[in-house]
């Protein structure tokens, strides 16, 4: 939360007060573009906004969730763009981070819907029960009347989490609870879905910086997600691709092919049909992914995936890849095929000029 006198001021005013340099903001600029993969030229663009821009009212709404995405979201490594999002927004309201509790923590959520009607984000994770409100409540309140409630006022939301975005575990067969997205309770609101159990870090407040900045959403996918950060599958992107263009499978967890880094598809790997930035930003300050850790990608950013199936059982290939993997191995064996041909060809000849030389030196004698 932040201090009410200090709601009005810019970020640039905040920045100088914090005796953050003109460079190193810049350098925070630049990364930010490079973040929500926006050309160089838009780093000015990006300075200007951010020193103009107020401080926007940011309520979060916890409901069916395992607390994972905001465990997610205070471990962001990039530390500057962390404290962005807490420093210099005014997050007037999170079950899990504010202080307030009880009777004063709603008063608090109240008043910030109240005072910024209209314009506050609303963030939210985990799914909405609605075969029975008792299912999960918050100050007497269901999840059901608390999202439609704040969600009234709301310039935007953001579904952080699988649970949120398309219902996620919560969701999965037989659903006991009847959970449901955000998505399926507000139609009269931009929505932005940033799934992922639990979302990467970088992602999210890459995502809430877009708002931030240009107060405007990010361009979406057909399912609501952030281009930017979904716009490519990781298999697209996964630097065991190769392997896989070349039929080079892992076949168990401990075999030869897991040992030399070759492709998991046959282990199950969702990541040809997985759209997400896991195999590029990576977690752990960059450091790896699941696939990078010697395990399949499970889905997790994808609808339904708790219910697609085994997640070591492998997808059924896609024709084309098929047939791309079969011309590219056919084609190495007959590379292979003509190398060894010529190779039998010249010992063949030499083992001929050899005959021809010892019959020539025979005739001689």
């Amino acid at each position: 939360m932040i201090n009410d006198s200090n709601r009005d001021k810019t970020l640039g005013e905040t920045l100088r007060e914090q005796g953050i340099s003109r460079r190193s903001f810049l350098k925070f600029c630049a990364t930010t573009a490079s973040m929500m993969a926006l050309s160089p030229a838009m780093i000015p663009k990006i300075a200007h906004a951010l020193e103009n821009a107020r401080r926007p009212s940011v309520i979060w709404l916890s409901f069916q969730e395992c607390t994972g995405c905001t465990e997610s979201l205070t471990r962001a490594h990039t530390t500057t763009i962390e404290s962005l999002i807490f420093d210099f927004i005014s997050l007037d309201y999170h079950h899990t981070l504010q202080a307030a509790s009880g009777h004063a923590a709603e008063q608090a959520r109240e008043t910030a819907m109240e005072e910024n009607y209209g314009k506050y984000l609303l963030i939210v994770d985990g799914s909405i029960p609605m075969d029975n409100p008792g299912y999960s409540t918050i100050a007497g309140i269901s999840n059901y009347d608390m999202l439609m409630d704040t969600a009234k006022g709301a310039a935007a939301i953001v579904a952080v989490g699988t649970c949120a975005a398309y219902g996620g575990i919560p969701h999965a067969k037989p659903n006991p609870t009847g959970a449901v997205s955000v998505g399926d309770l507000i139609k009269d609101k931009p929505i932005i879905n940033v799934p992922g159990c639990p979302p990467i870090p970088v992602v999210i407040t890459g995502t809430l910086m877009q708002f931030l900045t240009f107060g405007s959403l990010p361009e979406l996918d057909h399912i609501g997600r952030p281009k930017a950060f979904y716009g490519k599958s990781i298999h697209d992107r996964c630097y065991r691709r190769p392997f896989y263009d070349k039929g080079l499978f892992a076949e168990t967890f401990d075999d030869e092919g897991a040992k030399k880094g070759w492709c998991l598809y046959k282990l199950g790997c969702k990541g040809p049909t997985t759209y997400n930035a896991c195999a590029t930003t990576k977690w752990n300050d960059g450091t790896s992914f699941p696939i990078e850790a010697g395990h399949p990608c499970l889905g997790c950013s994808e609808p339904d995936f708790w219910d697609g199936g085994s997640f070591y059982k492998a997808l059924s290939m896609p024709t084309e890849n098929i047939t791309r993997t079969v011309i590219y191995t056919a084609a190495g064996a007959a590379a292979a095929g003509v190398a060894l041909g010529a190779m039998n060809r010249h010992k063949k000849n030499q083992a001929v000029a050899t005959h021809n030389r010892t019959s020539i030196d025979d005739l001689k004698k």
